[in-house]
């Protein structure tokens, strides 16, 4: 009973020095930025707010606008689901390695290019693949390829070694190849959580997609980044609401699709 007194209160006590170090952390950072939230909340920045709010509406719904804004959200939507296909693919050749099935040098090679491609932002990868690429939406698919395949590489990996090993082991023991062990017998199993974390990185793609284009990956982020430059507040506006809608609209479509999938394999 003690002992469980002295463990309790030891947690206690690390909680408590934990709670003052955030806080402290917390208090400094407040200290050491130049915020000014007087100054963002005074009347007068809320008037400028406002004003500026306001200068959006009505948005530009012309006929030629609303066709550009529209081609711009299917290059978009283009540029997100090729990059996701890469990257599901991609994840697929590194994720075998990575769950340790040849290895520990193999995988801890494989884990290391994993950790590489996904600590390297999406917009650092647009960057670069802009330099090396030129303007367009081939470099966002690139630059989603190559985070994406970080991010699923991993997460096939992890999946890999929490499935179990006793059907693909049983094909090996009645004289099986590891290829058709692991296509009949492993990949069965994992397939549905595979494809669900595709699906959801997909919709987080299409948001990415449309930032990538302020840095010049194409689809709608360019347009945005053109119009807001020339201070076009109206056209700027359908653009966003053409954001809003495609992240709606595939949230929707994908939701739909993980459904049909559980009922699927259930």
């Amino acid at each position: 009973m003690q002992n469980d007194e002295a463990k309790a209160l030891q947690l206690c006590f690390s909680c408590v020095i934990t709670l003052v170090i955030a806080a402290a952390v917390v208090i400094a950072s407040f200290a050491y930025l130049p915020l000014g939230p007087g100054r963002l909340f005074s009347r007068e920045a809320g008037g400028e707010m406002l004003e500026f709010f306001l200068s959006f509406f009505p948005p530009d719904l012309s006929a030629g606008h609303v066709r550009k804004t529209a081609w711009a959200a299917v290059e978009t939507l283009a540029v997100s689901a090729v990059g996701t296909l890469l990257a599901a693919v991609g994840g697929l050749l590194l994720c075998l390695p990575a769950s340790g099935r040849y290895g520990w040098a193999p995988r801890a090679l494989a884990r290391g290019l994993l950790n590489l491609l996904r600590s390297v932002p999406e917009l650092v990868w647009a960057a670069l693949m802009v330099l090396a690429a030129g303007l367009g939406p081939f470099a966002g698919v690139l630059a989603l390829g190559l985070h994406t395949t970080g991010v699923l590489g991993r997460l096939f990996a992890e999946a890999l070694e929490n499935t179990p090993k006793e059907p693909a082991a049983a094909l090996l023991g009645v004289g099986a190849s590891p290829a058709l062990a692991f296509v009949y017998g492993t990949l069965p199993g994992v397939a549905p959580q595979l494809l669900a974390y595709t699906l959801y990185r997909w919709e987080m793609n299409i948001r990415m997609a449309a930032i990538l284009g302020f840095v010049g990956a194409g689809g709608l982020g360019q347009m945005l980044y053109y119009e807001l430059s020339l201070f076009h507040q109206a056209q700027a506006a359908t653009v966003i609401g053409a954001m809003l809608l495609l992240s709606v609209a595939v949230d929707a479509a994908s939701a739909v699709a993980r459904r049909g999938l559980a009922r699927a394999y259930a």
